[in-house]
């Protein structure tokens, strides 16, 4: 899994990196077919003071990207927040690649044993 940490008006200190790096932990055990995760992490212009930090998840994993954004007054609590939706996102990915097809298959298959068995 690659991580590629982008800043826009903030320095990414090394425990800001060591924070992002053990919430991302939590994703990679509920799916580990991630081959690369963009994160952006910055201070935005914005009217209301508590939405300036953001942080920008992506992750590619094979066939599909997943993107998630958050704001807050605190830089750590909105990369939380943007973990904790690409989690949701990976566990539903996860289940549909886990149960795809599977439903109509064994009825496929229990259709082809009753006629064998005329």
């Amino acid at each position: 899994m690659k991580v590629i940490i982008q800043s826009h008006h903030v320095e990414v200190t090394p425990s800001l990196k060591e924070h992002l790096q053990e919430k991302l932990k939590v994703i990679k055990r509920h799916f580990d077919q991630i081959i690369q995760i963009n994160a952006i992490l910055g201070v935005e212009k914005a009217h209301e003071k508590e939405l300036r930090q953001s942080a920008e998840l992506s992750i590619h994993i094979k066939g599909k990207d997943l993107f998630a954004v958050s704001h807050h007054e605190n830089l750590y609590q909105a990369i939380d927040l943007a973990v904790a939706k690409l989690d949701k996102q990976i566990i539903k990915v996860k289940e549909k690649v886990k149960n795809h097809h599977h439903p109509v298959a064994m009825k496929h298959f229990s259709a082809d044993s009753a006629g064998m068995n005329l």
